[in-house]
Order: structure tokens, then sequence, then C-alpha cells
């Protein structure tokens, strides 16, 4: 999930540029572990969890991590990486019998047997526009339709408005930044320099000679801080060019389909066993980072400390570039619930859904089995009680009246370091009843592929702090069920007593976090543990 939501003036249009304001706040590396009390920042009290339990003993709990791919051997991972018992790598053998060869450290649905992998995809709205354009493209409003057609109609309709608005984004984006890039790369050959070695400096003292030059020398200047070098800010204008071409190339490319490479038949939704052991992809940074965050290995040294201190990161791939697939999702869920996850982490979400029903049996199925699911709320600063972010917590029927909760279930918003109005990250989605609770979500540092580390905003961020928190619970305390854990996490929030900043219908508007969520508060490791501590006392 990313964000773009900071905008400068490009030409005689206004364009979305690097990251946003709340980004530029300095924190400490592991802000998010730390307490407010004591540190003065709004941290989740991880370490002072921590001295609660000193003397407790804990059990292992596996976490399954459903993304876009894993870095298994990096150095703050390899020694919490799930690792299958019963299965033999790389002998081409199913030696636990669960449909899987070679699962070592995890399943990947979106690759083939060969060692194929899907890196690309389209939105769900492509795929879907895909399906019902030829049904559709040429029905006018009057035309008599059956009453499950005009539905289809309406809601195809609706497709056609989103996409072509994101379309109209993607290409003015693509064209915009490239041109921007283009600029500075010129810059820095006309000063004899390459990218790696040009420094603000530089940049401060070039003359630009063109009107293009003269607006990327400004644009540029504009980005650059403090605590943000040359370097900081290029990488930053790649990742923006690259995002913007994968919209234009694949996520929105009606012409763009690779669910061939993976060899299933995508329309059987219960067909379980496809795809390959290769859990790490062609584009592990989002899964690795997320992974971190719950997993990396406290206390030894390197890198950072992730929340969970006695815990197995499973790895499940099935997020491309682009929006996952339903089947995909739903199989996911299964296989982590089937090979011992506790908790699931869910760092992904998208606007349309295919077939809701598919992921709605696998919810229950982990319901059932007695599984946590934790869900991001989604980085598009809407009101997701009103703009669906799928999966979600509720059970629909075929009109999509919801006919029940999953009580195995947290979505999460993301919140910053920052004070009064800015506390609320400025992309969250949020909801008074779809959002269930916050957590620190910009900024976070984590780990990252080839053993490296950086720092990424996101409710997918926000996501495996809570996962992690959840997995101690669930360590610490066994006895505690799924939906007791949820309770826990949800009643032991901090509350906060200041508004925030949210965008309704383009203008701000100030509310409490209880008027925007569920929880009303920030998840708080130390008083989820006090909490976890009475009820385990009581109940006996």
């Amino acid at each position: 999930m990313r964000t773009w939501k900071r905008f400068v003036l490009l030409g005689v249009c206004i364009l979305p540029l690097l990251g946003n304001a709340q980004s530029k706040d300095t924190n400490p590396p592991n802000w998010y572990n730390l307490d407010h009390e004591a540190d003065g920042i709004r941290g989740i009290s991880t370490e002072k969890a921590y001295e609660l339990l000193n003397g407790r003993e804990s059990t292992t709990v596996v976490v399954g991590v459903l993304d876009g791919g894993i870095d298994y051997e990096h150095e703050d991972l390899k020694d919490v990486m799930w690792i299958n018992p019963k299965e033999v790598s790389g002998n081409g053998v199913d030696d636990d019998n669960n449909g899987y060869i070679d699962d070592v450290h995890g399943w990947n649905f979106i690759g083939n047997a060969n060692g194929d992998n899907v890196h690309y995809d389209n939105l769900e709205v492509t795929r879907l526009i895909r399906l019902y354009e030829p049904k559709y493209i040429s029905v006018l409003p009057s035309t008599p339709l059956r009453e499950d057609e005009r539905r289809e109609f309406v809601a195809y309709q609706r497709m056609i408005s989103d996409y072509t608005s994101k379309l109209d984004q993607a290409n003015f984006g693509n064209l915009n930044y490239s041109r921007l890039k283009e600029e500075i790369d010129a810059v820095a050959h006309s000063i004899g320099k390459t990218i790696e070695d040009l420094t603000k400096a530089d940049i401060e003292a070039f003359k630009p000679k063109t009107d293009r030059q003269k607006l990327a020398i400004r644009m540029t200047k504009r980005e650059l801080n403090d605590d943000k070098s040359f370097q900081d800010f290029y990488k930053e204008l790649e990742d923006a060019v690259n995002y913007y071409r994968a919209q234009v190339d694949y996520h929105l490319n009606k012409s763009y389909d690779t669910r061939h490479i993976v060899g299933d038949n995508y329309e059987d939704a219960d067909e379980r066993y496809y795809g390959n052991a290769d859990i790490k992809g062609p584009d592990a940074d989002h899964g690795t980072h997320v992974a971190g965050i719950i997993a990396a290995k406290r206390q030894n040294g390197i890198g950072i400390n992730g929340i969970a201190d006695n815990v197995q990161i499973m790895g499940v791939r099935m997020v491309p570039d682009g929006d996952e697939r339903d089947k995909d999702v739903a199989n996911g869920i299964r296989y982590a619930v089937d090979n011992g996850a506790k908790v699931i982490n869910m760092s992904f979400g998208k606007g349309y859904v295919y077939n809701k029903k598919t992921v709605d049996e696998a919810i229950k199925y982990a319901e059932k089995k007695d599984v946590l699911l934790v869900h991001a709320a989604g980085n598009d600063a809407k009101n997701i009680d009103m703009t669906k972010n799928y999966p979600t917590k509720y059970y629909t029927d075929s009109l999509d009246a919801v006919t029940g909760e999953a009580s195995n279930w947290i979505t999460v918003g993301a919140t910053s370091s920052g004070l009064d109005g800015d506390l609320l990250a400025e992309f969250s989605n949020f909801g008074y009843r779809s959002v269930d609770v916050f957590a620190p979500g910009v900024k976070i540092n984590s780990t990252m592929p080839k053993s490296t580390y950086k720092e990424q905003n996101g409710t997918s961020m926000a996501a495996p702090v809570v996962s992690g928190l959840a997995a101690l619970l669930r360590s610490y305390y066994p006895e505690l069920s799924a939906k007791e854990v949820k309770d826990i996490i949800l009643k032991s929030a901090t509350k906060v007593d200041e508004k925030v900043k949210i965008r309704v219908d383009g203008s701000t508007k100030k509310v409490y976090l209880d008027e925007i969520s569920v929880s009303g508060g920030i998840v708080n490791a130390r008083a989820a543990v006090e909490a976890a501590e009475r009820y385990v006392k009581e109940r006996k």
C-alpha cells in the first residue's frame, strides 16, 4: 500500500509528490516500541510490557505473513523463520503430505511448479472491467435487463468512472515524474557528477538554463531538508516513477494478464494445490518489512527489535505488484491455519472484490480454528464505513447485505508520533464501525531484503505492530483464545483525549479517535499484558 499525499506544482497541473509531511518528524528509529509517559512519544510501550513479563515462560507462536514475499535469509529474520519440521528442503517431494512440495518456510500461491512467479498484476477494477466489458459496453440505461444484470451494469458503470479517473492520474503521474527525473539526470550530467556523488550544495549552486530546469531545481530544493540527502530524494523520485509506470503498464492495462503463469483453473475457487515454495519471489520489500516489525530477532545486537520475542514467521506469498486475487487470499489463510499459524497478518487491501464468498469462508475457517486475523485499514484517507476496503470483517450475502461479523478479526489504522491534530497518519483510512484500533505506522524502521533496513509509512506497518502484540499475548498467555486476545487489545488501547485531523468531502475536520474507530485508541502492549494477567487470574 503506497501513498502519495503531498502536492507541488509541476507545469500548470498539481502533481502528488514524494512522501508526506508527517514523515519529516525526527524520531528514534524504534519509536513505536517506546512509552508515552517515560519517553514522551506515543509508541506502544513494548519494552515496558517485557519488564512486566520478566520471569514468565512463553511458548512459540507461529505468525503467518500473507504478503508479497519475505527475504528469509535476512540477518535479523533467519533465526525466526518458521521451518516445516516434516518437510525436507529441495528434494521435490511432499514429505508431510500436506499437498505442498518443499514448503519449508511457507508457500507461494502466485507462482508455478517450474519456479516461475507473477511479479505484476492488474488492479481488481481492471480485471472486473475486462470481465464485464464484452457484456455491457454497448448497453444503454434504457436497455431491458434482468434484475441481477441491472445490478451488474450499474456496478460496471461505477467501475468505468473509477477506472478512468485512476488511468488519467496514472498517465499524468507517469509523464510528469518521468520528465522530472530526466531533468534531474540532465542536471547531474551538466554538472559532471553521477547521481551517487551529487550533493545538496551542487543543487543549490546550479544555474538552470531552461524553464524546465528551473522548475526541476525548485522542486528538488523544496524536497530537500536537514535530514534528507539528495540521494534520499532521488530514490523517492525513482520510486514514484516506477509506481506510476507500473500503474500504466500493468495495474490499469486491460490487455495485461499474468494469471496464465500460475497455471491453475482460476474459476475453480475450491482449488487448493497450486504454486511453488518460493516465498521470496521477485519483490520481497514489503513482506520483509512487515515481518521485521512483528518478529525481527530481539536483543541480538543486529538491526531492530521486533515486537514479539518467541515467534516464528511463516511466509505466504500471494500479493503481486497490483491487487491480490480472492482465491489466493482464501488459500493463503487456509494454508497458514492448517500449518499452525495462530496469528495471520494481512497488510494488503483493494477497493473491489471478485469472490467475497470464498474469502468469507476462509475467514470462518480461521475463526473456527481459533486463529486471529489482523488486517491493514488502507491508505486512502477514507471512511471505510462508506468506501469498502476488501477483505473485510463483515460476512455478506449475494446482495452484499451484512450477515455477520468475524470475532477473530482486527482492522488497524495508522498513527504518527505527532501530537494533537497530527496524531492520525494523514493517509490512514478510518471508520467508526470498520476500523478497530490504531497503531504506529509512520517512519517505521524495519528489515528490507539483503540484510538492509528502511523506514516506511502505511497501515501496512501498523497492522504488523498489532500482529506482533497479538503474538506476544498468545505466546505468554497461550490459554487465551483469538477472540479474547482481540478483546484485550481493543479494551486496553490508550484512549487519546485530543482531536485529530481527517479529510471529509474535500475539507479538513477534527474528530476524536472514538468517533472514527471501535476502540477509540492506540494499542498499548504494557496495558494489554496487564489486562491479560488480570483476565487469566480472574478466570482461574
